[in-house]
């Protein structure tokens, strides 16, 4: 069985900007700890869509889809009502059937400094019966460099 080789991220990251709504936030104007994983989970579809490899062509072409199975967020600073946001989105390490993701969510008035930093396990699975499965070669290529705007 020929094993693919670990796929190291490079310094190239996704962009995804976004408003901060109210509905986004607590009675006290900051963003609500879950949404920060709402934001980063849209992120993370735009960067796949942007590299040409939509989550839904997968779907309908091959019949696998892509759960987390680890979430991992370190909350730095808050955010608050009307802030604008940019998530950075960079693939860690893409391997036969799992993905790690790393994304960092600033301010787009100081991108130097983390409000949120996100690690992402995703696990390649078949949606009829949960099984895993490799991850299709135009997947794992958009993966192993998702970039773009």
């Amino acid at each position: 069985m020929k094993r693919h080789p670990r796929v190291t991220a490079s310094e190239a990251a996704h962009r995804y900007a976004l408003r901060v709504y109210y509905e986004d936030t607590d009675a006290g104007g900051v963003v609500y700890h879950a949404n920060y994983l709402r934001f980063a989970e849209r992120a993370r579809t735009e960067a796949m869509r942007g590299a040409g490899a939509s989550h839904a062509a997968m779907t309908q072409e091959t019949g696998l889809i892509f759960v987390v199975c680890r979430a991992e967020v370190d909350y730095l600073a808050p955010a608050h009502v009307d802030d604008s946001l940019i998530v950075l989105t960079r693939p860690h390490s893409v391997r036969a059937a799992q993905v790690v993701i790393e994304q960092s969510i600033v301010r787009a008035d100081a991108p130097d400094r983390a409000l949120a930093e996100l690690r992402i396990d995703l696990a390649c699975i078949r949606a009829a019966d949960g099984r895993p499965a490799r991850i299709p070669p135009r997947w794992r290529d958009a993966l192993a460099g998702t970039s773009g705007e």
